[in-house]
């Protein structure tokens, strides 16, 4: 399968999180055209902008298959309803980490995004769901999502297709690359591997640089 349905287009805005804390992790579904620009969907916020947003991670997919996983192990909660409930800005069924490849290429409504590193969990998701252990269950699982960077701008809306036009390095899914970080399942050449693909995002590129050594 090459093609997907963006069930909900989503974005946020910077809100009270944690006692004083922003954060615009919640993602709202949007109505019509949505602008997909080098940096994201606009408009689209990230509060801490030293860790969120930026070309390499312009844009999130956390996918809609895991919803009903977590919903087994935490039970109902009303995020688990939301398309945007894991902060994710496209809502897909059917594509996971393990079928997703880094520098893999998609057309996004008329945009062209390709992939460029796993999603890092943070307290955040726990914070969220009000459920300790998920972020250890992310580690274990790699159901982590993913970033994309933006090659081509244009526009997308709900209904759209996710039509992926180019495989990337198909030996490092992003579970793989996930695992090699978060799992510590990785040798000295897959460190160096890494370091060598261009695709990959800069920050675990020089992160893998250095433990390869």
């Amino acid at each position: 399968m090459t093609r997907w349905t963006i069930e909900a287009v989503c974005t946020g805005t910077a809100r009270p999180f944690h006692g004083a804390e922003l954060s615009a992790f919640a993602k709202r579904p949007r109505e019509g055209a949505v602008q997909v620009l080098e940096e994201g969907l606009a408009p689209d916020e990230q509060a801490d902008r030293t860790v969120h947003g930026g070309p390499e991670q312009a844009l999130h997919l956390y996918p809609l298959d895991h919803h009903a996983w977590w919903r087994e192990r935490i039970g109902d909660h009303p995020a688990l309803d939301e398309p945007g409930g894991f902060g994710s800005n496209l809502a897909v069924t059917g594509l996971t980490e393990e079928h997703v490849h880094i520098g893999d290429r998609f057309a996004c409504g008329s945009a062209l995004i390709e992939v460029s590193r796993p999603r890092s969990p943070c307290w955040k998701i726990e914070h969220r769901f009000g459920h300790k252990g998920m972020v250890a269950a992310i580690v274990q699982s790699a159901r982590c999502g993913w970033y994309f960077r933006v090659i081509e701008t244009g526009t997308v809306a709900a209904g759209d297709s996710l039509e992926r036009v180019a495989i990337g390095a198909a030996e490092w899914s992003v579970a793989r690359v996930f695992r090699a970080f978060n799992g510590g399942k990785a040798s000295p050449q897959d460190y160096a591997a890494l370091t060598d693909l261009e695709t990959l995002s800069p920050y675990l590129r020089a992160k893998a640089a250095a433990k390869r050594s």
